[in-house]
This record gives structure tokens, sequence and C-alpha cells, in this order.
């Protein structure tokens, strides 16, 4: 019998010295991907149904297979050490991923204490209680759309469906979920905002992407975000998660429907344009170049930088 493989992303498999690629920032969560092509057709996604783009990618990055005994054997020390303090699985729609996914986590788990999430398209919530009694910390929904409007355009499938099962999560498991949301896929500022506050009230993580244009994929020829719409989305994005602003508070442009007061200040340190999503996920350039520009940074900003941030913000540069 063939060795069960994985895949994993560029940035890990060096951490865990099964490459050698060149990292400006590491990792702080071990990503992982049960991939193949997805019987989903998201019009932004590498793996997607329809896709010519490289079938080891997922946005920009690159992600090699191994055989899964290869990262079992090397994870437990990077655990023990805190060079990786959560792994995030990321899973594509196959016939039978679901059950590769709980063999994955049970073997995961065997080795190691480690946090970890499964970023996953359940059928129902008796799937997700599966994953949560089989050792899973959070069940990462890909929403990706702000709005039903763009979930039609760029994913199809069922919005009513996907937002009663992450509604149905939410309320069965308190502080089990995350939703996934893309800026830049035609939605206003205003309905990610709104998106966002939702998300919050059901109390799910919120990690926020900026879109991708990846060769190969319907959207390759589509601009990502405006960095200057991107950081106002993140900004509204620190300060609702962290209970500082409602949507009620912040005021809309009445024609593009553009934040242009976040009613509350941020903090000084730049903290809002960070990596966002669960705990210790930092997803190094998964967005970007490290030569720029930064949608998402994964470490602490500089003074310089979290001041730049603002002003990009503001379309000041």
């Amino acid at each position: 019998m063939a060795e069960p493989v994985i895949n994993v992303s560029i940035g890990t498999a060096s951490l865990l010295g099964l490459a050698n690629a060149p990292m400006e920032v590491a990792p702080t969560t071990a990503y992982l991907m049960l991939g193949g092509r997805c019987l989903m057709n998201c019009a932004f996604c590498a793996q997607a149904r329809e896709s010519q783009a490289n079938a080891l990618n997922l946005s920009r990055v690159t992600w090699p297979e191994f055989e899964l005994r290869e990262v079992l054997a090397r994870l437990p020390d990077l655990v023990a050490r805190g060079a990786i303090r959560r792994a995030c699985l990321q899973v594509t729609v196959t016939a039978d991923s679901f059950i590769q996914t709980l063999e994955v986590v049970g073997a995961v788990k065997a080795v190691s204490d480690v946090p970890f999430d499964v970023a996953i398209l359940p059928r129902d919530t008796a799937q997700v209680r599966q994953l949560l009694d089989a050792g899973v910390d959070h069940i990462g929904f890909g929403l990706d759309a702000a709005c039903e409007r763009v979930f039609r355009q760029v994913k199809g499938g069922n919005w009513a469906r996907s937002m009663a099962l992450i509604e149905a999560t939410a309320r069965s498991f308190p502080g089990r979920g995350a939703v996934h949301l893309i800026v830049g896929l035609g939605e206003t500022e205003q309905e990610m905002v709104e998106r966002i506050q939702w998300a919050r009230d059901l109390g799910l993580e919120v990690g926020l992407f900026a879109f991708t244009p990846v060769p190969g994929t319907h959207l390759a020829g589509r601009h990502p975000p405006a960095l200057a719409t991107y950081r106002r989305m993140q900004a509204a994005r620190w300060l609702l998660v962290h209970g500082h602003a409602l949507v009620e508070d912040m005021t809309f442009d009445a024609g593009d429907h553009k934040l242009v007061h976040l009613g509350a200040s941020l903090p000084a340190g730049g903290e809002a344009f960070r990596t966002s999503g669960c705990p210790d996920c930092n997803r190094p350039f998964y967005n970007e170049q490290p030569s720029g520009p930064i949608y998402n940074y994964p470490r602490p900003l500089t003074a310089g930088e979290a001041a730049r941030a603002i002003l990009e913000m503001e379309g000041k540069v």
C-alpha cells in the first residue's frame, strides 16, 4: 500500500527541513493541504475544478507533496521548541476528502498536542462535530465573498446553505468556528465591513485575505484590491473584532459605499495591519511578494511601517 502523502506549504516544508527555500519570515503555523482538483469551481482558486494553474499551488504559494510520515517525524520537535504553535489543514472538496481529513487529524494528534485547525467544507453540523471530537480546534469556512451577489459570481454554490451551516456551527459550537473573507472580489467596502460585523456577532474568528490573481484561474486578469481599500478593511476588522466599534459607528460614502470614518481610534503599533485569523496564523507572503506591497504583515510592524500603513489607508502614499 502506498504511503499517505500530504501537501506542505514551501515555507512550512523549509521549517521542517523537507525543502530548502529562502524565508524572510518563518511561518508560526504549519500549513498542510489535502489537495487535488476540487469539485468546487471558485474563480480565484488554483485548485478549482476548471483551473489551469499548477496543481501544487494555492494562492501564490507552492505546496510540494511529501509522505505524511516525514512531516509527522519532524513536527513534534518544532512544536516543543515553540517554532510551530498551530497547524492548519486546507482541504479541497474531493470524493474522499472528509475521511482523509479525519485520518490526518488523528495522525497529527497522535504525535503532538499542537492546536489543529481545518479549513474544509463540511456537509453538515454532524461532520463538524466529528472533526471537533477528533481534536480539531477551529473549523475554517471559506465563505470568501462578503455578499450573495459576489458569492454567485465567483463561487457558485448555495449561499443560503453556506450561511445556514456557518450560523448553525457558531450556535452549536461557540468559539470553534472561523470564516475567511477575501477583499477585492467585487464587493463594496460597506458590504465587507457588514460581513465582518456579522461574523464577529456570531463569535467567529475572522481571517482577512487580499484577492491574489493566480495564472491559470478564471480571475487571473483581475487586479488585487487597492492597498488603501485593504488597509481600511483591516482597520475596520480590528476595531470590530476587538469590540472598539460597531458598523453603526462607522461612516460610508453614500455613492460608492467607501468607508470614510472608522468610528474609533486604532492602536499606534500597527497591530491592525498584521495577518488576521486564528491565533498564531501569520501566512507569510500568501497574498504578496516579499518585495511588496505588503497586504498582511506576518510579524510586528516597525514604527515606520505602522505610520506608513496609516498613510496607505488614507490614500496618501
